[in-house]
């Protein structure tokens, strides 16, 4: 079995969270991607590094999640012959992906002007929290602040008082994954056209992008939006329960899931002929609710989730990671995989979410030492032992 990236080759300038989660999309899916690190590493290394409960061996959870499948190159890329060996890399590589501060790359001349002289083909990619142009873009961003500035802490929370972030950091993984699918838009381009050409992915586009529809509401009444916790501004009943050990979710989209509903329950005050239909629910919705929670309560979330799924009621647990990381269907997908480690020993991790009919064979390799496969790669463009060597002892790589 093949990975759908397979010759595709990737200069992988990342740290942190955003850029590195591009990557590691792409290397899941079997590019051959090159982490080229300064030679004192990337920053994320010594993140939870030391930390008895979080990390493995000298590595933290972040690295460990975000930088499988790749080999590590150490590089100073401020030296002049640490460039020069960069751009020997960019003659025969297809992507080079960054996410430093907006003008960072061209003050470094990796950016794409200075590349495509080297390699016309080439692939640049760069997130920044504001993108590349525009008043603001050269304010330094992270997740907290796009989800911020993006609108959607504004809608997430159970009031207006409190603002609240995403539980996962939504600002990051999101500019990660519009960047790898940039990429894939700009390698198709490249294969009808034969040029390559600059992905420019600002993480505050991808949060005003996820507004989605409710961004169109806004246009359209004028109205902001306000939180509403885990209700929904038209169906009822749509949230969570309190069960007598937990939650269970109830989500009542069409009037059909609403009549299983009331079978199932047999409550006579659920029975009222208003009801039947979402304008009935929806203003009588705390009184629904009310009683919804009432007798929920009464039962464990196992019990609601059984019978609710047997009437064929959108339902389920609200799960801790320890509940959905050993989720059956979870398991099934092979979303929960063992990650090989450089001492032979095992890190499990969340697996990889793309599923192809044919070219969908998962595989993983161990994040890589600090400059583990430096000489490896140097020798792949025909270096010799003895410049490496001497390129070694300027500092220029590592």
């Amino acid at each position: 079995m093949t990975k759908p990236l397979e010759g595709v080759r990737i200069l992988d300038l990342t740290h942190m969270l955003s850029g590195p989660y591009a990557g590691m999309l792409l290397a899941d899916m079997g590019a051959d991607t090159i982490k080229v690190e300064p030679l004192k590493g990337e920053g994320t290394r010594a993140l939870l590094a030391k930390d008895p409960n979080n990390s493995y061996d000298g590595q933290g959870a972040y690295f460990i999640t975000l930088n499988r499948n790749k080999k590590s190159v150490c590089i100073d890329l401020k030296s002049d012959s640490g460039l020069s060996t960069f751009y020997d890399l960019v003659k025969d590589a297809d992507i080079v992906l960054d996410n430093f501060s907006a003008g960072v790359p061209a003050k470094l001349k990796i950016d794409h002007k200075h590349l495509s002289e080297i390699n016309p083909r080439i692939i640049t990619c760069s997130i920044t929290g504001f993108g590349q142009d525009g008043p603001n873009f050269s304010r330094p961003a992270f997740d907290l602040v796009v989800q911020g500035i993006g609108g959607g802490m504004s809608i997430t929370g159970h009031d207006s008082e409190h603002p609240a972030r995403s539980g996962v950091p939504i600002g990051d993984l999101g500019g990660g994954m519009f960047a790898a699918m940039g990429i894939l838009a700009a390698l198709q381009s490249r294969n009808a056209k034969g040029y390559g050409q600059h992905v420019d992915i600002s993480m505050l586009d991808c949060q005003i992008s996820m507004l989605n529809y409710m961004a169109t509401m806004h246009f359209l009444s004028g109205d902001n939006p306000t939180p509403i916790g885990n209700g929904h501004f038209v169906h009822v009943p749509y949230d969570s329960f309190r069960t007598s050990n937990g939650f269970v979710i109830i989500a009542v989209i069409f009037d059909s899931f609403w009549d299983s509903l009331v079978e199932l329950l047999d409550i006579d005050e659920l029975r009222d002929s208003k009801y039947k239909t979402q304008p009935g629910r929806f203003a009588d919705k705390h009184k629904i609710n009310g009683i919804l929670t009432e007798l929920l309560q009464t039962n464990s979330t196992e019990h609601w989730v059984e019978q609710l799924s047997s009437a064929r009621i959108p339902c389920g647990p609200v799960n801790k990671f320890s509940d959905a990381l050993t989720d059956p269907q979870v398991l099934f997908r092979k979303m929960v995989v063992d990650i090989p480690q450089s001492d032979g020993g095992v890190v499990k991790a969340p697996g990889n979410p793309i599923k192809l009919s044919v070219d969908s064979s998962d595989s993983f390799t161990a994040p890589p030492l600090l400059g583990q496969h430096t000489e490896e790669v140097l020798r792949s463009l025909g270096y010799s032992a003895q410049r490496i060597s001497e390129l070694k002892a300027s500092k220029a790589v590592g």
